[in-house]
């Protein structure tokens, strides 16, 4: 059984990842990062199997850990591709399940308004589509969409992209959707967000 500690300790390190304290590359030693958070070494191995699971750090013979390198071009189009075909699903799903006693709250985003940083603008884009997915009903739906995101906002802290209220616009068209219950006009919405959001990165790759 997993140890408290051992979760305490992978949140702790994916958090260093997905903020970039830790870049894209960087060794990571056990008995460092056992010394930098004040335990044994045990839980640490614990966490970074996890981590190695979840794609964010890569074990080579002889070499230990290293955090997992950005996307290249051709493996962010490979992941948009995942992203169409779970994420529409997701919000088609989540339009099936909706009612107005036990539908959840969607969090709504408008970049560059509230938001101090860039990372604060990415990390409640993450939040809104987390939340689509855990409507969704399907736990691992859920969970394979939220291990997508973590590539993805990984790329996104190390090259923001500046789209103005677009974004704000195509989730504003999801939710409704998904509130008047349409599957097919929540997934048809979806779609065209994520082939936007993708085509607005690409072009500036």
């Amino acid at each position: 059984m997993r140890s408290a500690l051992s979760d305490d300790v992978y949140s702790a390190l994916k958090s260093l990842i997905m903020d970039h304290e830790l870049a894209p590359g960087t060794r990571v030693t056990i008995d460092t990062v056992a010394k930098k958070l004040s335990v044994s070494p045990t839980p640490v191995r614990e966490a970074l199997a996890r981590l190695e699971a979840d794609g964010l750090v890569t074990k080579r013979p002889m070499a230990g850990y290293t955090t997992t390198a950005l996307l290249t071009r051709e493996e962010f189009e490979h992941l948009f591709e995942m992203r169409l075909l779970l994420e529409c699903a997701a919000a088609a799903h989540a339009a099936d399940l909706r009612s107005t006693a036990d539908f959840p709250d969607l969090p709504t985003i408008s970049e560059g308004h509230g938001y101090a940083t860039h990372a604060d603008f990415t990390a409640a884009d993450a939040a809104f589509h987390d939340a689509i997915a855990a409507a969704s009903g399907n736990p691992l739906l859920h969970d394979a969409i939220t291990r997508l995101h973590s590539h993805l906002h990984l790329h996104r802290l190390h090259s923001p992209t500046d789209v103005g209220g677009r974004s704000q616009q195509e989730h504003d068209s999801i939710v409704a959707a998904i509130r008047a219950g349409e599957a097919a006009r929540a997934d048809i919405a979806m779609r065209l967000h994520l082939e936007a959001s993708r085509d607005r990165h690409l072009a500036k790759w």
